[in-house]
């Protein structure tokens, strides 16, 4: 079984307080788009929210389960952690919310070159890594992520026995990489819109 994890809690602080889930890009919000492609790749789909009242803003995706951080205020790590403790796949496949262009093409590939890795993570060189476009073993998650010391997920990459796939080998399936197209800010989704912001703040709208 393969699940799929989304971080949804962020605080938006480089978004102008905007929900960047909300986001529309190609007449969808950016978490439908992120739903509608891992429900061809994944068996479940579990949203990681900051709390429960940010969990209702996802009322009305269906064949989703939103669950809320565990250890609040650590970051990525703390929604791996809860989300890792709630999926019911071997395999996890994790991305952020902010990542409206992912492609069920190389979710499948990432999964499929697992082996006997603990990880899969896109790499564009030895420092610039993707680890919020991956899949990992839920397995040695919950091993690492029971007792760690550090918010940062480097150090677990580091530590787990990591496969790093080259960006380069991901372009027959994704020509233009834009899988990893990454809206932080306002204007980046301006210039991947080429129009002007669009952007949904009521949950009724989904």
């Amino acid at each position: 079984m393969k699940s799929a994890i989304v971080l949804v809690g962020g605080q938006a602080q480089r978004a102008k307080g905007h929900e960047k889930y909300f986001f529309i890009y190609e007449g969808q919000t950016f978490i439908e788009r992120l739903v509608d492609t891992l429900r061809e790749v994944t068996d479940e789909i579990i949203l990681v929210a900051r709390d429960p009242e940010q969990c209702k803003r996802f009322n009305r995706l269906s064949g989703v389960r939103c669950i809320t951080d565990i250890r609040q205020g650590i970051g990525p790590i703390g929604g791996l952690h809860a989300g890792a403790l709630a999926a019911k796949g071997d395999l996890l496949f994790v991305s952020a919310c902010d990542m409206p262009c992912i492609d069920a093409r190389v979710i499948r590939y990432l999964f499929s070159v697992i082996d006997d890795h603990d990880a899969v993570i896109p790499s564009w060189n030895s420092d610039m890594i993707e680890p919020l476009h991956a899949v990992y073993r839920r397995s040695v998650l919950m091993n690492y992520l029971k007792d760690h010391e550090s918010f940062s997920l480097r150090p677990m990459i580091r530590s787990i026995n990591t496969r790093y796939v080259p960006v380069t080998e991901l372009v027959s399936l994704d020509p233009e990489l834009k899988s990893f197209t990454n809206v932080n800010k306002l204007e980046d989704l301006e210039r991947i819109n080429g129009t002007v912001i669009t952007c949904r703040d009521a949950p009724e709208d989904l």
